[in-house]
């Protein structure tokens, strides 16, 4: 099984700084999701950083969310 979030924060262009379970640190860039149904209320800026944790992923008040598997497969690692 793959490490989860236990920090993210909302950057610019629609991506995500993660921090990994296993102390890894990631940049996950979700404007590729932008374009799908229940992801294109992620386009408003202040709706985007109110991105939090939940159960070891990311979510978003409407409750969309990302597996926590492909953040962490498809981030870019950041050196710690």
């Amino acid at each position: 099984m793959n490490p989860r979030v236990k920090q993210v924060s909302a950057l610019s262009n629609y991506k995500l700084s993660l921090v990994f379970t296993n102390g890894e640190r990631g940049i996950y860039d979700c404007s590729s999701l932008l374009e799908f149904g229940v992801f294109k209320e992620l386009e408003n800026s202040d709706y985007f950083s109110q991105v939090k944790i939940l159960d070891g992923t990311v979510v978003w008040p409407h409750e969309q969310d990302i597996c926590p598997d492909t953040l962490y497969v498809e981030s870019l690692r950041e050196n710690g």
